[in-house]
């Protein structure tokens, strides 16, 4: 009895939505794309279950403008960040966490290395990277017995 009861309100909805959407399409609208965003026209229903179904109608030529606006944006950002993906492909990068483990030091130690400039580093969103060949100098440099062929300190 509650699947058929279900099934009669979905029904219902999408007869309402069938009406709505027939009857926003008859209308004319500009095939633009500047004008397609504000001729979009959203359908809201309300079942008796107090669910919302919604349906967006969009013409296809507007749908095909923002395809293609979206591909040149990709298109865009991928030329843009083209030229840095070697820089990032041929080094592994570490933050201070794997650093700290890596070299069995504190954070402070770490951030001693840093303002000393025995460890360069890189800021990315206020986060610091560094390059796993300078981690691996400056082991070398120092305390190179009691680490792993990785990097990693032995326990």
């Amino acid at each position: 009895m509650l699947l058929t009861y279900n099934f009669q309100i979905y029904k219902i909805n999408y007869a309402e939505i069938y009406r709505g959407a027939k009857h926003y399409l008859s209308e004319p609208k500009p095939a633009t794309f500047s004008n397609a965003i504000i001729s979009i026209y959203k359908f809201d229903f309300h079942s008796k279950i107090e669910q919302t179904m919604e349906v967006i109608a969009i013409q296809k030529s507007a749908l095909d403008g923002m395809k293609n606006e979206l591909k040149a944006l990709l298109e865009l950002t991928e030329n843009a960040t083209q030229k840095y993906t070697p820089i990032f492909k041929a080094e592994q990068w570490l933050d201070n966490q794997e650093v700290c483990l890596m070299m069995n030091i504190t954070k402070r130690t770490l951030q001693t290395h840093k303002s000393k400039g025995l460890l360069p580093y890189s800021k990315l969103n206020r986060k610091n990277y560094y390059k796993r060949s300078d981690v691996q100098a400056l082991l070398e440099a120092g305390q190179l017995d009691n680490t792993t062929e990785n990097g990693f300190i032995h326990e």
